[in-house]
């Protein structure tokens, strides 16, 4: 039923001939039952950690203690990692997520203390014959597609909150869905989340998003008020119906932007940047909502006070900068491409839009044309060819100019050289003023960009 290689099978010999138990343990063995790939191979133990180094020695490629504190040794080999804990039997102090580390000495007091019946599940490997360990019915629930506890779900939140917004990453990731009592739990204790360090909170919101079925879980973390906790900006969108009064609300328009960006992904290669974008579009919108005179409302600048709340937002929960940066870009975007209407842009305007996308105008592209969910077909096609013409454009334009890496035609160098100044902030506005020239006409020759370097300079007293 499950599959071991060989590695595996050469860590249980070792370990039967010392006398101890090697069980494959929790998500190794889930995802073994669904054929997924797995990566890390998870195994419990009854020896503890000095024995564990000691069986690992000489045969390990690499060795590591960094969690030898809570019984967890790693280790690699032949490019395989292992990992393998002493069973546990720990009590959580309730006040942060720290266990207090105890020791176990069964297998079943080790897969009670786990956060879900799906990973509760483990596999005796140095036995006569293999032993498939599963107490709490997690082959059952895996079956039926079904998320549950060990304990009660108050007992296993109580102990570790951050399992709440690790239950929505497994309706992501697996498709499951929570058991009604698992709900009850997660929506009464959704402050719990509180104890929780950011970082911890954005590494599960990060694998939530990029699973195979995001929009389940954010309405997961919605429903619950986990989101609350997380993403506060994504519930308060539903107070904000959007201008075409098509939509339920913004909430829903941007679950199924970020569903249609998903589709224009690389298949297997999900872009963490692109998703958060599309969910985090318009959360602008319900502090820009304004009701006008002819009874529509509006979001005038919702695109700018977005991107300023996805900074915000993001920073707050320890994301790279380069992540924050790219989706606050993306967000402060969004809306530029409806001003291009039917293709009245100049080539400057199009050259700007390129040059402030940079790297992203793939992405851009991406969330523009995801961003369309109307219903009316003749709309959205127009949208769509609107949208074909500005690519084409660009297009058009790259194989004229270098659109990607537009300069002033003349460098910093030329600049001080025909100016016969220093380096200083001089040259750089004297450089700044080339660009937009560039921006605005395009190419020019060298003879035209010296005439126009010396034009600003006599305007603007220079030499």
């Amino acid at each position: 039923m499950v599959q071991i290689g060989p590695v595996a099978e050469e860590l249980a010999a070792r370990f039967a001939l010392a006398g101890h138990r090697l069980y494959l343990v929790g998500g190794s063995v889930r995802d073994a039952l669904l054929g997924r790939e797995s990566g890390d191979l998870d195994f419990t133990t009854d020896a503890r950690p000095d024995a564990v180094l000691a069986l690992l020695a000489g045969w390990a490629d690499a060795v590591w203690d960094t969690g030898i504190a809570f019984g967890t040794v790693g280790a690699r080999k032949r490019g395989d990692t292992v990992e393998i804990t002493t069973f546990r039997a720990d009590a959580y102090d309730r006040v942060t997520r720290n266990p207090v580390v105890a020791f176990g000495d069964t297998i079943e007091d080790d897969l009670v203390r786990r956060d879900f019946t799906v990973n509760a599940m483990a596999v005796e490997l140095t036995g006569a014959e293999r032993r498939f360990v599963d107490p709490h019915g997690g082959l059952a629930a895996l079956a039926a597609g079904v998320l549950d506890t060990p304990a009660t779900p108050e007992e296993s939140f109580a102990d570790d909150p951050l399992r709440m917004l690790r239950a929505a990453r497994f309706v992501s990731q697996l498709g499951l869905a929570p058991a009604p009592r698992v709900l009850t739990a997660m929506t009464a204790m959704a402050a719990e989340l509180r104890r929780i360090t950011r970082e911890r909170v954005q590494v599960e919101l990060s694998k939530l998003i990029c699973g195979t079925h995001p929009r389940r879980a954010v309405e997961l973390m919605v429903d619950t008020g986990l989101a609350e906790q997380v993403l506060p900006e994504v519930p308060a969108m539903r107070l904000a119906v959007d201008e075409h009064m098509q939509h339920k609300d913004v909430y829903t328009h941007s679950l199924v932007v970020m569903e249609q960006a998903i589709e224009r992904e690389e298949p297997g290669s999900p872009d963490l940047v692109l998703r958060l974008a599309a969910l985090l579009h318009d959360i602008g919108k319900p502090d820009t909502r304004r009701k006008e005179p002819d009874g529509r409302v509006s979001f005038h600048h919702h695109e700018v006070v977005g991107a300023k709340m996805v900074r915000r937002r993001l920073r707050e929960l320890r994301y790279p900068k380069a992540v924050i940066d790219d989706v606050a870009q993306l967000v402060f975007l969004h809306l530029r491409f409806h001003g291009y209407g039917t293709g009245e842009w100049t080539d400057s305007a199009v050259r700007r839009y390129v040059a402030d996308a940079g790297p992203l105008l793939d992405r851009l592209h991406k969330l523009v044309r995801s961003d369309c969910t109307t219903r009316n077909r003749r709309r959205a096609a127009t949208l769509q060819r609107s949208y074909d013409s500005l690519e084409n454009r660009i297009a058009e334009l790259r194989k004229q100019e270098e659109l990607d890496a537009i300069r002033p035609d003349l460098d910093g160098n030329a600049i001080m050289e025909l100016l016969g100044v220093p380096p200083g902030p001089l040259v750089g506005k004297a450089y700044k003023h080339l660009l937009a020239v560039r921006m605005e006409r395009g190419p020019l020759t060298r003879e035209e960009a010296e005439a126009e370097l010396r034009t600003w300079a006599s305007e603007n007293g220079v030499g």
